[in-house]
């Protein structure tokens, strides 16, 4: 991307109320101007006022941000125009028609606030992760990681690496001289290996957050998955009968459970002695079932068969048995003890929901953490780069307590290049260019 051009784009969705479209670059003033005619100006005392203008056939409202205390760090002019797909398109159409501007590319504007030191690679992607938010957690975290909690901690990082290098580094300009050497380096670069593996933790969160728990449904025919599942989604998305082999493909869902996002799968019934259609969803069953990360294992309570789940728990610890049908037997009744954490529910009348809310949240941490809020979450890209992190500063610990102080100091700088990777410092066109290109046009 270059950044010389004016660009404008859309900046919102359209057929709403009101459609925003944003301009950005050294010529969106006069652009601006030339298109709303002389009567109106938009800098001076108007600069940061909404100002009522015509453009094209439609009444908008335009703001002017002079650069640098914009959002992209440049001049930026935004218009909101009314929110029909007609009036936004011609409104962009009469943008693009200026020989200075052009369309703007994936990610362009904030690839602008990035370049003009507006924002790091770390609230960059938060900005992306904040559009694509579909939980109350995952806005919470975006929200913080874009006001730079995360980069914070990777600033105080990198200064303690580089504390730790400019140690290394003074006993190889200087080793005949006494100097006030810091005896513990071992200890301080092992309190960075302390710090790096805090943010590694918050890996799993941050992939949950962002992507979802893959959790599915599985049981034998008639044990109730697409009932559990149109329960938890709270309307009528399956087909329920009383007929054996009525779901025979896979269905997937959005829900989210305990402010976890979850991808839940209802799949066709376990059987032997399908029909030829109904085979086909089986064995797309036992596809889904090895993917799993959450596995709820749907049981009948008035009729005990768990033959199946005691073979697969052999080879998959994530699962859930959820006795269904509770409602036929009495409460006394002792049921099959098994090797996985089990719930008894009955989808008819609703009990145990929240048993099973218990044990899935449970399954998902490790523990209960319902009330345990992150303050950051490093994405899968953050995480590679630390893993390394990691490595290296481990070798570096061996190194300095072997006093070999230059095979250190090479590692640590290598250990800085690589946070610069996560914040931009040192990323280069192509990271940076792969990274934008996952941002919608408009942002």
């Amino acid at each position: 991307m270059n950044t010389v051009d004016t660009i404008a784009a859309l900046a919102s969705g359209v057929n709403g109320a009101i459609a925003v479209l944003r301009l950005s670059g050294s010529e969106a003033l006069k652009i601006a101007h030339r298109l709303i005619g002389p009567k109106i100006r938009l800098d001076g005392e108007n600069t940061r006022k909404m100002m009522l203008v015509r453009i094209g056939f439609d009444h908008a409202l335009a703001v002017y941000f002079k650069g640098p205390a914009s959002y992209t760090g440049e001049d930026v002019v935004e218009f909101q125009c009314h929110g029909g797909a007609k009036v936004a398109k011609s409104v962009l159409d009469l943008l693009l028609s200026q020989d200075e501007c052009r369309l703007a590319e994936p990610g362009e504007f904030t690839f602008r606030a990035f370049v003009n030191g507006k924002l790091d690679l770390v609230q960059s992607e938060a900005v992306a992760d904040l559009i694509e938010s579909d939980n109350d957690m995952a806005v919470k975290i975006a929200s913080r990681q874009l006001d730079g909690l995360l980069s914070t901690r990777l600033k105080e990082l990198r200064e303690l690496l580089i504390f730790c290098l400019s140690e290394c580094e003074s006993r190889l300009d200087f080793p005949e001289e006494n100097l006030d050497w810091d005896e513990e380096l071992p200890e301080k670069i092992a309190g960075a290996v302390n710090q790096v593996q805090i943010l590694l933790d918050s890996a799993k969160r941050g992939d949950i957050f962002r992507n979802g728990v893959k959790t599915v449904i599985v049981g034998k025919p008639n044990a109730g998955k697409s009932s559990l599942l149109n329960f938890l989604l709270g309307y009528e998305r399956a087909i329920v009968t009383d007929i054996a082999g009525t779901t025979r493909d896979s269905l997937e869902e959005k829900i989210v459970l305990r402010n976890i996002p979850v991808r839940l799968i209802d799949t066709a019934g376990l059987r032997e002695n399908a029909e030829a259609v109904e085979k086909i969803g089986i064995e797309r069953s036992y596809k889904h079932l090895d993917e799993a990360q959450i596995v709820f294992w749907m049981l009948d309570a008035s009729a005990p068969d768990c033959a199946e789940l005691l073979e697969y728990c052999k080879k998959n610890e994530n699962i859930i048995a959820v006795w269904n049908k509770c409602d036929l037997i009495d409460e006394k009744t002792i049921l099959p003890e098994l090797p996985v954490p089990s719930v008894r529910i009955s989808v008819l009348n609703g009990s145990g929901l929240e048993a099973l809310s218990d044990a899935f949240e449970a399954k998902v941490w490790g523990m209960d953490e319902r009330n345990n809020e992150s303050e950051f979450a490093v994405n899968a890209r953050h995480a590679a780069l630390l893993s390394e992190i990691k490595t290296i500063l481990g070798e570096a610990i061996i190194n300095c307590m072997e006093h070999e102080f230059e095979l250190a100091a090479v590692q640590l700088h290598s250990a800085v290049r690589n946070l610069g990777f996560i914040t931009g410092e040192t990323a280069d066109v192509d990271i940076l260019g792969e990274i934008f290109s996952r941002f919608c046009i408009g942002k």
